[in-house]
């Protein structure tokens, strides 16, 4: 079996465990909530009804969102490679499944800045992938290094910002708490702290992209020498 092949199939197998994960955990969720308590009948430790909402909103959203690197390379022609692939549906994985479901957000210390830090740099590399492609694919267009990384470390931020504003919107409409603005038990934090969960994501998504960015420019820069050398001795 050739290394492209093999690429595709894990991109399939780890692509159906994810489906299949999201799915049945909607299903189950969707059968919890209807017995779910209200806030006034659930201990401090059970699982309310805004708990499993979360849960149903995080696992129907993600079976959406995993196909959209298929919807835009159908659409668009645009070659995404596999292991950008791969990275995504782990990516989802992680946020939906291990940290919703099964809680790992309050079980696993620093889970949330793990994955902005993984999401962060998995989208730089990303934008600098696709603009790699514009670059090579017109020839009237050649940009430099620097602009592909700039591009790279700033498509990145604005899918983080992006982000957050799906979350300030869906706590504000839904009554959930995405933006960890109360702590596991309901008790609103104020001021500073308020905003210490968001920030936190931020910087995360920022400092993962900007060391992506900077490996990405490099590379591209000795990858032009190269080419440049090779033409002068030819």
């Amino acid at each position: 079996m050739n290394a492209p092949k093999k690429k595709r199939d894990m991109k399939r197998i780890v692509g159906w465990i994810l489906f299949a994960s999201l799915l049945l955990s909607a299903v189950f969720t969707a059968i919890r909530l209807a017995f779910a308590p209200g806030v006034d009948e659930a201990a401090a430790y059970d699982m309310q009804r805004s708990d499993f909402v979360l849960m149903l909103i995080q696992c129907c959203m993600a079976i959406i969102v995993m196909m959209i690197p298929s919807f835009i390379h159908r659409r668009w022609s645009i070659p995404i490679p596999n292991f950008i692939y791969i990275l995504y549906y782990i990516f989802l994985y992680c946020a939906v499944f291990l940290g919703e479901v099964l809680s790992f957000y309050y079980r696993v210390k620093h889970w949330d800045t793990l994955l902005h830090l993984f999401s962060g740099a998995m989208l730089g590399a990303l934008g600098f992938i696709l603009v790699s492609l514009l670059n090579e694919n017109l020839a009237e267009v050649k940009l430099s290094p620097f602009f592909v990384a700039l591009f790279a470390f700033c498509f990145s931020l604005a899918m983080g910002a992006v982000w957050e504003i799906y979350e300030f919107t869906i706590d504000g409409l839904m009554g959930l708490n995405m933006q960890k603005y109360m702590t596991e038990t309901g008790e609103a934090l104020i001021g500073r702290e308020a905003l210490t969960d968001t920030m936190k994501d931020i910087i995360s998504d920022a400092a993962s992209a900007f060391v992506v960015s900077v490996i990405g420019y490099f590379n591209l820069k000795g990858r032009l020498r190269k080419e440049k050398e090779m033409e002068q001795a030819a």
